[in-house]
């Protein structure tokens, strides 16, 4: 058995397959119940995110007679008793689709609701907000077309089924807010049941009390108000009868089984601008009527971390009659060689055990129209319907190899293995061995689709790994860096409910549920009902043969030269995978597997670190020592990409440099103080020079703005923060590159001539708390010029000083006292965003005149840090959740 290195105990247990989601922002959500419990991998037993799911009343379908509550298409609605609310399927959306652009968590209940959440904004509130009822939304849809139902005796909806709907853009907030249920009257509830299920209790003996008509019950509650509000009501001709069959069809349409998020597509019309470009995620929710509704949500205009109620802005894409039966599992892809106009395919699975693949148009998406008859097409029947039901879905796309593969677990405990040929459409099955004994509860590919782990409801977690046509069992390896994990956490283990990979592949996720009758019934079992147990995937075997160094000679502290091989590859591939620029940097696996190696094999750690940097930095591999590579490297900065630039700093800080906090690295790189260790010095000169590269990249871009603006438009006011930059250059004068000087003398020409005051007055900033002026001496901090502050202070130059002020690392202005983005890894503050074109930068231009107009655009400006890369967020407190990517 594979040791953990770290756990967290739940205080309720998951009730379905694939109860486990890692977000790519690096949260870990669990279906646990009746509760979402929501927590960060790099402090599981710290503080937690909550979902708590209400009871949901029936929707207003129609009528039912008495008699007719038995018969065989009512009876499993009749006999149907789910007191309690559970969590039945949940899904993370991409990075991009929340306020502050992190991500938002779809929820589906065993009642068949479908809602969205996001994060807390509160300081003291650990709840997530509601914030997009979609079976509302879908409810109201269905209802404007009578349920699709026409005057035939059918009543199921055909994959052409035309579904409109009117959508209005409405920033009505107080009415989303206030809206709630209207509730029958207390004089009807003794005529009329609340819903089926209490109606088929009653006894024959009560029969002559009771109508012979049956009505759930009615509430009124618009669906979306900020974009739905024009709907037409719910038609009035739904509190007359209808068939047994009607209602059995209406009921499954809005029974939601499972849901699935698409990643954060971007589309552009041939010719229009990047302001005109549609960026919006496809939510697939699977019903109990085989149909799968899909879901367009597009992505916020603007991001921000204050506290704000606004919506997304949620459309219904189509409704695709995929299967006979219910659907059961989904799962998305995405390929194509535009990363602006992608492929995107739909993998559904169903009850009756046919998975079937389908592929999106891509004029459907893009354009808004009112009317869809069909946005995606069948592409592939992977599997026939037959007796056994799927369980669970995995698919992966490489765009490496131009390869799709696709697993398929089963109830019966085996799974089945696909692979795609992307150009020629050719499906190709691979044998697979009988897995487990129980139904498949999860499945997840990892490293491209070279490996795969299954777990099941026996409490058993397999690894694969699938080369060429063949796809073997390997044994999960049981070393792991570091202490593995040394709390008093039970192993009597029941079952095993899913299994979830880290944004870097290098850690794994599984959720466990408790055998409650082995634990100690007064202390354990009353408040562990289940654990998510995290593993080290790195040493995972790729079946390929691996291009490891030779240094790695002999075992060390247990382990083989094979596993210290296997975690030198894995390390070096999710250091390639994060070149991609579409990739958010979550380091957190990465960099506390590295941390594990240090403290016990710092040799190893280097070892990688060299490597790396040699092959992206000089373009080979040069065996050389660390401390004749590091000048090298440093030469070469100006010709690196900005994601190399990012990657390094983050290495630096976190791992060559974790012996010093956070405050004392940026202490002296301001020159406030020196090490007496060559190795920390030469680090700290190192990220002092990439950091002073991207803040020359920055400089150069805000210049070449302003002049192209005014160039091109004639704007006189001056950009936000372009004194502050132009200052900066005139202090770094001798180290900052020509070209930086020339556009800066420039700016400074333009600004005195458009200025109808003094330069000095231009340069003059005011302190936030006393208004006395600020003068510019540094672009990390600043004091103000108070004659009035610190009088009583001994101190001379404290006195002189005045107000400690914090500086903007992006436009170097002061920052005000209020809530400002925050990077977790260098502690540093931003006002204003940094332009997206900087972190896709192959170099620093030659020219910065020449980069075209667009480059400038501020549209959607994405929150990362301008040193290091990731995400920015709210400074939250130490008790409350926040997500950790490094």
């Amino acid at each position: 058995m594979a040791s953990r290195f770290q756990e967290a105990s739940l205080v309720t247990s998951p009730s379905y397959p694939n109860a486990v989601a890692w977000s790519s922002e690096n949260l870990i959500a669990v279906a646990a119940g009746h509760l979402v419990i929501i927590l960060n991998p790099a402090l599981p037993t710290g503080p937690r995110g909550l979902i708590t799911i209400p009871n949901a009343e029936p929707y207003q379908i129609g009528l039912v007679r008495s008699q007719d509550l038995l018969t065989g298409g009512l009876l499993p609605s009749s006999l149907k008793r789910e007191r309690h609310p559970c969590v039945r399927s949940l899904s993370w959306s991409d990075l991009g689709m929340s306020q502050n652009y992190g991500c938002l968590l779809a929820v589906c209940t065993a009642e068949g609701r479908v809602k969205l959440y996001r994060p807390p904004y509160s300081d003291f509130c650990a709840e997530w907000i509601e914030i997009v009822d979609v079976s509302d939304m879908l409810y109201e849809n269905l209802s404007s077309i009578n349920f699709g139902e026409s005057n035939s005796p059918s009543t199921s909806l055909s994959k052409d089924q035309v579904v409109q709907h009117d959508h209005e853009e409405d920033e009505r907030n107080s009415i989303l807010k206030s809206r709630k249920r209207r509730r029958t009257s207390a004089d009807k509830i003794n005529l009329h049941e609340t819903s089926v299920t209490d109606r088929a209790s009653c006894s024959k003996q009560d029969s002559q009390t009771v109508p012979k008509v049956l009505e759930s019950e009615v509430y009124e509650q618009p669906s979306n108000a900020h974009h739905f509000h024009s709907l037409p009501k719910v038609p009035k001709n739904f509190s007359r009868e209808i068939s047994p069959d009607k209602y059995v069809s209406r009921e499954a349409l809005l029974s939601s089984l499972s849901v699935a998020w698409s990643s954060l597509l971007t589309f552009s019309s041939e010719g229009s601008s990047c302001e005109n470009m549609s960026r919006f995620s496809l939510l697939a929710i699977g019903s109990k009527s085989g149909s799968v509704s899909i879901w367009k949500v597009h992505a916020p205009e603007c991001y921000h971390i204050e506290r704000s109620n606004v919506s997304p802005v949620v459309e219904l894409t189509a409704i695709i009659q995929a299967h006979s039966s219910w659907v059961s599992t989904m799962s998305w892809g995405i390929f194509g060689c535009d990363s602006s106009n992608p492929q995107v395919v739909l993998v559904t699975g169903s009850s009756d055990g046919s998975v079937k693949i389908w592929m999106s148009n891509k004029e459907d998406l893009q354009n808004s129209v009112e009317i869809y008859k069909s946005s995606f097409s069948l592409m592939k029947q992977v599997v026939t319907v037959n007796p056994v039901p799927v369980s669970m879905l995995s698919f992966v796309v490489n765009t490496h190899s131009n390869v799709m593969h696709l697993a398929i677990g089963k109830g019966s405990g085996s799974f089945e293995v696909w692979k795609c040929d992307i150009s020629t459409k050719k499906f190709e099955q691979i044998s697979a061995p009988m897995a487990h004994d129980q139904v498949v509860t999860g499945l997840a590919w990892s490293y491209d689709g070279r490996c795969l782990y299954s777990c099941s409801q026996d409490n058993y977690v397999r690894n694969w790994i699938l080369c060429e046509n063949t796809i073997s069992e390997v044994p999960i390896p049981a070393n792991t860096p570091g202490l593995s994990s040394t709390t008093d956490l039970p192993d009597d283990f029941l079952s095993c409910l899913g299994v979830a990979l880290s944004p870097g592949n290098l850690a794994v996720a599984l959720v466990r549920s408790f055998n409650v009758e082995l634990l100690n019934p007064m202390y354990q079992a009353r408040s562990q009902k289940a654990a998510v147990e995290f593993l080290w995937n790195g040493a995972q075997q790729s079946g390929e043969s691996e291009d490891s160094s030779q240094t790695i000679t002999e075992a060390i502290l247990g382990f083989s030269n094979n596993e210290l091989a296997y975690w030198e590859t894995n390390l070096l591939w999710s250091l390639k995978e994060f070149n991609d620029l579409n990739k958010p940097l979550v380091l957190w696996d990465m960099i506390a597997a590295m941390l594990a190696f240090k403290q016990s094999m710092p040799e190893f750690v280097e070892l990688v670190i060299t490597k790396w940097l040699s092959v992206s930095y000089l373009g080979f591999h040069d065996d050389i020592p660390m401390e004749d590579l590091v000048p090298k490297i440093s030469k070469r900065f100006s010709a690196v990409p900005s994601r190399l630039l990012h990657i390094l700093n983050v290495i630096s800080r976190r791992v060559m440099l974790s012996e010093l906090k956070t405050e004392e690295i940026n202490r002296k790189l301001q020159g406030q103080g020196t090490s007496n260790e060559e190795e920390i010095d030469m680090w700290l000169k190192l990220l002092e020079e990439s950091e002073r590269e991207l803040r020359e990249r920055l400089v150069g871009l805000s210049f070449s703005a302003y002049l192209t603006a005014k160039l091109s438009l004639g704007t006189t006011s001056p950009s936000t923060g372009l004194v502050q930059l132009q200052r900066w250059v005139e202090i770094n004068h001798d180290i900052v590159p020509i070209q930086l000087r020339t556009l800066s003398l420039e700016v400074k020409s333009s600004l005195t001539r458009s200025s109808n005051s003094s330069e000095t007055a231009l340069e003059e900033e005011k302190c936030p708390y006393c208004a006395a002026p600020v003068h510019f001496h540094s672009p990390e901090e600043a004091f103000c010029q108070s004659p009035h502050q610190n009088k009583k202070s001994k101190d001379k130059e404290r006195r002189e000083q005045g107000h400690k002020l914090e500086r903007c690392c992006v436009s170097m202005q002061v920052c005000p006292p209020t809530a400002l983005w925050f990077c977790k890894c260098c502690n540093r503050l931003t006002l204003e965003l940094a332009p997206e074109t900087l972190f896709a930068l192959p170099s620093f231009p030659t020219d910065l005149k020449s980069l075209p107009e667009s480059s400038f655009r501020k549209v959607a400006l994405k929150p990362f840090c301008l040193f290091c890369g990731i995400l920015l967020q709210r400074k939250q407190p130490e008790f409350l959740l926040s997500a950790s990517p490094v």
